[in-house]
């Protein structure tokens, strides 16, 4: 499994694209525009400019895309990817997205005789240059292990979460776990401000102790610094939480935490936010 087709230059995949060609895989990519994939292609990655001509001849197809309806058009579209592969290719659907979406994907992957996971990430950009996202994977087990030294040159934390869907659930899941933690943050800095602590210090104080976390780690002096460039954009955790919200949903869940972050942060994308990384969530707060 040497050649990797990949759909989906972005932030997160442009870094995991060199990561797979630095240790050997031979990558073809598909852009709508070659202008931005400049960079990759002089790293060796072949540039096509159909679906069907980047996955033809691949061994494993890979997308990263930014919404659902983005993954249906890549993959259900006249000349997209399902019906663009090999018999026997393998497909990694690494966008967050919704289960239902992913069991439709792997349902009509298998009528046509090929290989569907769905594997969600979360790491962040730094993340997906240092070759450290954790990777949460759906699928049938065996495509799961013939697809692992793949994982690992991206991963650090891969884990088979279950069937088809279960590496989505597992990623709403992480989204729902991130937003009462970045919120728990701004306020709390929003509290410590008030009270007119050092913040730099309090930072310090929190940072080792039980209210510790990889997100004090990466927003807690962004947010000090009003530094809003996105780790990650407030527009795709919006659509990750709306996510989050329609299958808890279905399972009759009340949680008000999900629901009130969900709020706070749709409106700063209303007030023209949504290009901004996650700890801008501290302008709600007045900060």
């Amino acid at each position: 499994m040497k050649n990797v087709a990949f759909i989906g230059t972005g932030r997160m995949g442009k870094p995991i694209i060199n990561n797979l060609m630095k240790i050997g895989f031979n990558v073809d990519i598909y852009a709508r525009s070659i202008i931005k994939v400049y960079d990759i292609i002089s790293n060796g990655a072949r540039y096509h400019s159909s679906i069907n001509d980047c996955v033809r001849l691949c061994d494993v197809a890979i997308t990263m895309l930014g919404f659902p309806k983005d993954v249906e058009e890549v993959y259900f579209s006249t000349g997209g990817l399902l019906e663009s592969v090999r018999e026997g290719t393998y497909i990694i659907d690494m966008t967050t997205t919704s289960p239902t979406l992913a069991k439709m994907i792997h349902e009509e992957a298998v009528k046509r005789g090929l290989h569907f996971l769905d594997a969600p990430v979360t790491g962040g950009v730094k993340g997906a240059k240092d070759a450290a996202l954790s990777i949460m994977v759906g699928g049938d087990a065996d495509d799961y292990n013939i697809c692992l030294p793949l994982f690992r040159a991206i991963g650090t934390n891969i884990n088979h979460i279950g069937g088809p869907g279960m590496g989505q659930h597992a990623k709403l899941a992480n989204q729902i776990m991130i937003a009462g933690t970045i919120a728990g943050i701004c306020e709390a800095m929003t509290y410590a401000r008030a009270e007119r602590l050092d913040m730099y210090k309090f930072l310090r104080s929190v940072s080792t102790g039980g209210a510790s976390s990889r997100q004090l780690e990466t927003a807690g002096t962004k947010i000090l610094e009003r530094d809003f460039t996105p780790g990650f954009s407030i527009k795709h955790f919006v659509k990750d939480l709306l996510l989050a919200v329609d299958e808890a949903t279905k399972e009759n869940l009340n949680l008000d935490v999900l629901l009130t972050v969900l709020s706070h942060y749709k409106q700063l994308q209303d007030e023209g936010y949504s290009e901004n990384g996650t700890q801008t969530l501290i302008k709600y707060y007045g900060g």
